[in-house]
């Protein structure tokens, strides 16, 4: 007890000074960013907030990316769609900042994180109302989807990061017990992402902090739908270097069209795109003449699984959010649900219930629970999709209501909507619809809910309901998909820590987690003599150049005496090979002395 007494007196001291140095707050310098191009207090003047009428039918490419606000159809400005030259220059000047950057101290780096952090929390509303005006999300969903989760990625960059990146040491196996084995991460350069417009201060962050943190240099092409929001974000960012006096060409964010997509792919050292499967292609073909990997993320067709031990309502709220969250526009969202029969009725009837209570309008405008439909003519498409099914026997259920969208009201929303009778023949069920629609569908057994969800060309995520929580494991261990969530829709994204990316038609690689930093680095295996210069790998006389003649018969006692499953069959073959040594060695003795 003498023995063990001090120790422990040492071990609580020594938690209590952590503790006590948690409670100093660190010192992180505030960031001033300009936002007076993009704060709307209500003062504009009528004539000066006109309609903007963009193109019908697919746009027309050309030197300008016009912005509008999709929930008013208020024009907000343009920026340059960039050439190719244009796009390169911008590539160089990250590559000239990245060589300084790539020497920075992993202190200099948390610091970065830290300012942005601040800056975020004490601007949460500022960013939110942004990230609403250019998308028609509702500012909650912008704090759901763009706040918490980038807030979440800086948190754990903070306490892992620097571990992760740090030299891995590995077995040296047991031929090689002399050296020591260990992985190391190198920055990779410039990387080059290609970002979706659902989301644009998390997916600007998103891949901008994993590269940064790992000692890269970025140039992020945001989407032509969110390029305002996106320009604005970039501010933060280069205002965060400037900080920490870290080059402020480290990171770039770009406008452009597929043009300018297919510039940065042909001139960074890694890609990362989040979109479509039809775009993603054309990425890996661009992609291929240079030999860069690429991270892709092509959206999803989530399953949402409830069995018949659930608490109904509790998971209808749960399916409702994970259906209408960002107007249904999350390429993690739950887009089919299977139900089991024994409590279909029922579940339908509280989804019904919750979807009519909700109200759909300007987000900006007013209280409303969901807001505007990003993309010009989506809400068609979405209403495609809901005819088909009708027209192959489905029923409407429920559908939400629309607020008061006034004399300028748009047709870009669309009203959260129930449908029952739906079956994969469906457009419904095997398109992915990236809108507000609840398709249910009713099933017997657990193998049939698993073949159902797993019918499907996606396999990005799913979530899986029961009272069982071993069942609920049960079932989402037999999905093929890359994330699943037991009793809870998309908790992995919030775990940071996690891996990010799906399967099949939803893309492959990761982003976020451990996976996702490392995926910015060059993996670099390094092997050294442990006990340098005392003992070195030596080539043995039997296989040195001009080879003996019983060389094979040395190698295979060697392999033997090493991996041999008998231990006695391992201690023969080391005989032999101590006595083939000595063979080669005494009759190497005299010609030595000879000469």
């Amino acid at each position: 007890m003498a023995f063990w007494w001090p120790l422990l007196v040492l071990g609580l001291a020594y938690v209590l000074c952590r503790f006590l140095l948690m409670l100093i707050p660190p010192n992180v310098p505030s960031i001033d960013v300009d936002a007076s191009d993009v704060l709307d207090d209500g003062s504009q003047a009528k004539e000066n907030s006109y309609i903007y009428i963009p193109r019908k039918g697919r746009a027309v490419q050309s030197d300008k990316v016009q912005c509008y606000e999709p929930a008013t159809m208020k024009y907000l400005g343009y920026f340059p769609a960039l050439t190719p030259d244009e796009v390169s220059d911008h590539v160089a000047q990250a590559r000239k900042a990245q060589k300084k950057w790539a020497k920075s101290s992993f202190k200099q780096r948390r610091q970065f994180l830290r300012i942005l952090l601040k800056y975020i929390i004490e601007h949460q509303e500022l960013i939110c109302e942004t990230s609403s005006r250019d998308t028609g999300k509702t500012i909650v969903d912008a704090s759901l989807g763009e706040i918490m989760t980038t807030c979440e990625k800086i948190t754990w960059l903070l306490a892992q990061g620097e571990r992760w990146l740090k030299p891995e040491y590995r077995s040296s196996g047991r031929s090689m017990l002399h050296k020591i084995s260990k992985v190391e991460f190198h920055p990779l350069g410039v990387i080059g992402a290609i970002v979706s417009w659902n989301y644009p201060f998390h997916n600007i962050f998103n891949p901008m902090l994993a590269a940064v943190f790992s000692g890269n240099g970025v140039v992020i092409k945001v989407s032509e739908h969110a390029s305002w929001s996106g320009c604005f974000y970039f501010r933060i960012i280069q205002a965060a270097l400037a900080a920490v006096g870290a080059p402020e060409t480290l990171v770039h964010v770009i406008t452009g069209y597929a043009e300018t997509g297919e510039a940065l792919v042909s001139s960074v050292d890694k890609v990362i795109f989040v979109g479509s499967p039809g775009v993603g292609r054309m990425i890996m073909k661009h992609a291929a003449d240079t030999l860069i990997p690429v991270t892709l993320e092509l959206g999803g067709k989530d399953a949402f699984i409830v069995c018949e031990d659930v608490d109904v309502p509790h998971v209808a709220q749960i399916a409702v959010r994970a259906a209408l969250q960002s107007s249904g526009q999350n390429c993690a969202g739950a887009e089919r649900f299977y139900v089991h029969r024994d409590i279909y009725s029922t579940f339908v009837a509280q989804v019904v219930k919750i979807v009519k209570s909700v109200s759909v309008g300007p987000p900006l405008a007013g209280k409303y629970d969901m807001g505007a439909i990003c993309l010009q003519e989506h809400a068609d498409k979405l209403q495609n999709l809901v005819n088909d099914a009708l027209d192959k026997g489905a029923e409407i259920a429920g559908r939400g209501s629309f607020g008061n969208l006034g004399e300028d009201a748009v047709d870009q929303f669309f009203p959260p909507t129930v449908l029952v009778n739906v079956n994969h023949t469906m457009k419904l069920m095997q398109e992915e619809a990236f809108g507000p629609i609840i398709p249910i569908m009713k099933f017997s057994t657990d193998e049939e809910a698993i073949n159902l969800a797993n019918d499907s060309d996606y396999g990005l995520g799913c979530a899986v309901f029961s009272g069982s929580q071993r069942r609920a494991k049960e079932i989402a261990s037999q999905l093929h998909c890359g994330v699943a969530a037991i009793n809870d829709f998309a908790s992995s994204y919030m775990c940071q820590s996690l891996p990010f990316g799906g399967v099949k038609h939803s893309g492959f690689g990761r982003f976020a987690g451990v996976e996702g930093l490392r995926a910015c680095c060059l993996v670099k295996s390094v092997v050294e003599d442990r006990w340098w210069p005392y003992i070195k790998t030596m080539i043995p006389k039997p296989l040195q150049y001009p080879v003996a003649d019983n060389c094979f018969e040395f190698q295979e006692s060697l392999v033997e005496a090493l991996y041999g499953l008998n231990v006695w069959d391992r201690l023969r073959a080391l005989v032999n090979v101590i006595k083939i040594l000595s063979e080669h060695n005494s009759a190497a003795g005299p010609a030595g002395r000879n000469q």
